[in-house]
């Protein structure tokens, strides 16, 4: 019996959530506002959910810009993976959406000091937001076993365009991991947001050349009914 509870005590001590615990407290209030919205707003089982990083928090068009999909926000402002695997499972156990989106873009930002959503974490390597990235995934399908999820790539962006070697890998990293799996997809946009020069295009970015503007959702927009189409529609 002392053995068993020596295993369980060892087994949840070495969790991989556990390491990351010390970045989730900041972000309880936002995650608490979210499931009250959760409360208030009714959506049908034809919903598509988007979960993630302020570009999703900020899209106020999405539910025009998304037409004819019906869909349902909940980002928060700063998320990074190393603090949405502790949150997963609660953004989205009250839904039952038809397919759920991931976009989640602060893991690696190339420490630039302007950027006011940093929260102050580390970067991580590539190799890192892969796995945490599969953490997001399995506390999903912990409650949504075979729910179609996709994951948009982190936008390449002039603000930090020093970190994009690294958000680039990671991002392909990603990819990768998604092509291996079933009903995970993987939703690419990086050649609608970079110039024939090789550089972002800063039309699609508020002054913060970080954030989408209207004519940047309505690019992304058009990229991910465009993936969901591909896949939603030929099932």
């Amino acid at each position: 019996m002392k053995k068993i509870i020596f295993f369980i005590l060892i087994t949840f001590s070495c969790s991989p959530l556990k390491k990351y615990e010390e970045t989730a407290a900041k972000w309880q209030n936002d995650i608490s506002k979210l499931e009250n919205l959760d409360k208030s707003e009714k959506y049908t089982d034809n919903a598509i959910l988007f979960i993630g990083s302020s570009s999703i928090r900020a899209w106020y068009s999405m539910q025009e810009d998304m037409i004819p999909y019906e869909t349902i926000r909940r980002g928060y402002g700063g998320a990074h993976y190393s603090d949405i695997i502790h949150f997963s499972k609660r953004l989205v156990k009250n839904h039952n959406p038809k397919a759920i989106l991931i976009f989640v873009a602060n893991d690696i930002k190339g420490n630039n000091k302007s950027d006011l959503y940093s929260k102050n974490l580390p970067d991580r390597s590539p190799q890192e937001v892969k796995k945490l990235f599969k953490l997001v995934i399995n506390q999903i399908r912990t409650i949504h076993k075979t729910i179609p999820i996709f994951a948009i790539e982190t936008t390449p962006t002039s603000s930090r365009w020093k970190a994009w070697p690294k958000i680039s890998m990671a991002n392909d990293l990603i990819k990768k991991y998604c092509n291996s799996k079933q009903d995970l997809h993987y939703i690419s946009t990086r050649d609608f947001y970079i110039g024939k020069n090789g550089l972002p295009t800063d039309e699609f970015f508020k002054k913060d050349m970080l954030h989408l503007n209207k004519k940047g959702y309505a690019l992304w927009a058009k990229i991910i009914k465009n993936n969901l189409q591909r896949v939603l529609d030929s099932n």
